[in-house]
């Protein structure tokens, strides 16, 4: 619980920062740099070594690919039915089709299912959400970014980028089951911490809640998507089609039921994809889904 209240906390102080004068407006990048390029390939390093094994940890990884995947495509139709910016569709793809499930899911999970439901939790978020926002979010980050790009473009910039290079000698270190010395083990964790009070901080200097904002019938869609959407379809499919269940299928719906990721507003952001709504998806979506995650605990609950 105190992990959650910190949430609110982090994102208030961005918040109060706005006001303050002397501290620079434009601070959030200097932020938003630090967190992608050391942050997160910190945890890479950390997490990504340690995971064994197991062909049913598909059902736990499939949440984040399945869900990024029904948003690439149900975003880019809809955006080029209705005429949507090319900005638009990318920051809905990326802030609506990534979950946040590390750093909010994690405690959720413990809170809810104990120690062995937050190990499953952890494959839910290094192997699936982790892998995303360092490879095809990118990749769909920089598409919807300018008019025209080069696939060798595309392919550089993911290969030059920090969390994805640490995903790759973390893998490596996973297949030779190798792991670093316990100090630099203890430095990964304490840089990783970080991600987390800076990551809310950044989104709360850059949140703005005005009521006239174009964005707002964007916003209800993206979350409508994430909150609702998205798991339903996970559920449809985890327990009516392949016939699923028990704690694993428990914690994977609560995870795909989160609200929108963090680092994927920041990646939106980073790349001029609707900084606004990319910082609202994340002001609103949080609170708002207290309530959505629930409703969606007690169904799973009442189905056993």
């Amino acid at each position: 619980m105190s992990n959650i209240i910190l949430i609110f906390v982090y994102l208030l102080l961005g918040v109060a920062l706005q006001y303050v004068k002397w501290f620079p407006t434009n601070s959030y990048k200097l932020i938003n740099k630090f967190v992608i390029n050391v942050c997160l390939p910190a945890l890479a390093l950390y997490y990504i070594p340690k995971i064994q094994w197991d062909n049913k940890l598909l059902y736990l990884i499939g949440v984040a690919w399945i869900g990024f995947a029904i948003s690439f495509f149900l975003f880019r139709f809809i955006g080029k039915k209705y005429g949507w910016s090319k900005k638009l569709i990318g920051c809905l793809i990326i802030t609506a089709g990534l979950g946040n499930t590390s750093f909010l899911g994690f405690p959720i999970v413990n809170a809810l299912y104990g120690s062995e439901g937050l190990k499953m939790a952890i494959l839910v978020d290094q192997p699936g959400t982790f892998v995303l926002v360092s490879t095809l979010a990118i990749v769909v980050a920089t598409m919807y970014s300018k008019d025209e790009i080069s696939g060798g473009t595309i392919i550089k910039k993911v290969m030059l980028f920090p969390p994805f290079v640490c995903f790759l000698v973390s893998c490596v270190a996973n297949i030779l089951d190798l792991d670093f010395h316990d100090y630099i083990q203890f430095g990964l964790t304490k840089l990783g911490s970080l991600l987390t009070p800076l990551a809310i901080i950044s989104v709360g200097l850059q949140l703005h809640f005005d009521s006239r904002s174009q964005h707002w019938k964007f916003l209800w869609i993206g979350l409508a998507y994430k909150l609702f959407i998205m798991p339903a379809i996970l559920f449809v499919l985890y327990v009516f089609a392949l016939k699923q269940s028990g704690l694993m299928i428990q914690v994977a719906l609560i995870e795909a039921a989160m609200a929108p990721m963090i680092m994927a507003s920041i990646v939106a952001t980073s790349h001029g994809l609707k900084p606004r709504l990319s910082s609202m998806m994340i002001g609103f979506g949080i609170p708002i889904s207290f309530v959505t995650l629930a409703f969606w605990y007690f169904v799973l609950q009442f189905l056993g």
